[in-house]
């Protein structure tokens, strides 16, 4: 494989997009994001290009999540710098390209896929899942919240599911997702490539071409196996359909068993401003438009780049350090204000505007 950061081929009439840092597990900087941009949009308009397939180098993952390290390192090297900025407009651009793309966007998702990573599967026309697929969105065990569209897809999935999983970081195998419908189909990983190979080989011309992406994608699907969150749901509504995160905490508080015993432990190590943020996130995006979403997270992106927000704390005690050790300000759910959290809602300069 090459040593670029990702790779672009027209093969067979399919755009395939290669994310190739497989050491580091596909994660997404700010340079293979640029590359995306600029080669995306000349896809959806060149007849040459009849589907675009995304896929991830190595055995491990898609793509594990943005490369947030390189935010902490420009927040305390350079504090004037622009990565801060640029990596959310810019990632926030190519989620919505992806989310409005004419053509068929298949992601082939054989192993991780979190945060960032599922940016670029969820929002396309087609998700599909191998027995290695492994699904989060671990933004708040860092103090952010789950951006990359998180507050549209999560807000839209069954009952209080998608609150459990933003705050929780809950993972998911291919079964859960396919129930839960963040992915469309379970094939193999071993018949990954005559899936692609079937896709290069179709005719997918005209106004039809998702539903002739579907049928060939039918041909090579089995059975996930049995899903575990339909036996969860009535305790996730039960715990996490609430107002506030201190609500859910009390409600996990009351619920024997454990399972709840499991999740207040889980939110308990967490940052509270991140929770009530995320919270709020998915309150204000359950109704809105995909752009009015993205912008409300970009927004809230901007106020999290403060140097003393929780979010570069959560990268240092993870990421950096790996102490384990996070130090939230406030240190309890009950110190966050109503003050707090609407300002990350606060429009911010060089607001996101889509072309």
């Amino acid at each position: 494989m090459s040593d670029r950061e990702i790779l672009f081929e027209i093969k067979d009439g399919l755009g395939l997009i290669t994310l190739n840092r497989p050491k580091a597990l596909n994660a997404l900087t700010h340079g293979m994001i640029r590359e995306l941009e600029k080669v995306i949009p000349g896809w959806e308009k060149d007849p040459a290009v009849k589907a675009v397939v995304l896929r991830g180098a190595g055995d491990r993952a898609f793509c594990a999540g943005g490369d947030v390290t390189n935010l902490y390192r420009e927040s305390r090297e350079n504090p004037s710098g622009t990565l801060r900025r640029d990596f959310f407009y810019d990632e926030y651009i190519v989620n919505r390209r992806i989310y409005r793309y004419a053509k068929p966007w298949i992601s082939l998702i054989d192993g991780i896929d979190m945060g960032g990573g599922v940016g670029l599967s969820v929002h396309g026309s087609h998700s599909v899942a191998s027995e290695k697929f492994l699904f989060a969105m671990p933004e708040t065990t860092i103090g952010l919240f789950p951006d990359v569209g998180g507050g549209y897809f999560l807000s839209r999935l069954p009952g209080a599911l998608g609150v459990f999983l933003a705050l929780t970081s809950h993972r998911l195998k291919a079964a859960d997702a396919l129930w839960a419908g963040i992915v469309d189909a379970y094939v193999p990983s071993a018949k990954l490539n005559d899936l692609q190979a079937a896709l290069g080989a179709a005719d997918l011309s005209g106004p039809d071409a998702n539903r002739k992406v579907d049928a060939i994608i039918a041909r090579f699907t089995e059975d996930a196996g049995m899903p575990t969150l339909p036996s969860m749901m009535a305790d996730i509504d039960r715990c996490f359909s609430a107002e506030s995160v201190a609500e859910i905490e009390a409600k996990l508080k009351k619920q024997p068993g454990e399972w709840a015993k499991k999740q207040l432990t889980a939110l308990l190590k967490l940052s509270p401003l991140s929770m009530a943020i995320t919270l709020e996130q998915l309150k204000r995006c359950a109704n809105r438009s995909f752009e009015d979403s993205m912008t409300i997270e970009y927004r809230m992106s901007q106020h999290a780049m403060r140097p003393d927000h929780d979010f570069f704390e959560g990268v240092r005690a993870l990421l950096i350090d790996k102490d384990q050790k996070p130090k939230w300000n406030p240190p309890t759910i009950e110190g966050v204000t109503r003050e707090m959290v609407d300002a990350h809602f606060k429009p911010v300069a060089n607001d996101l505007v889509f072309g």
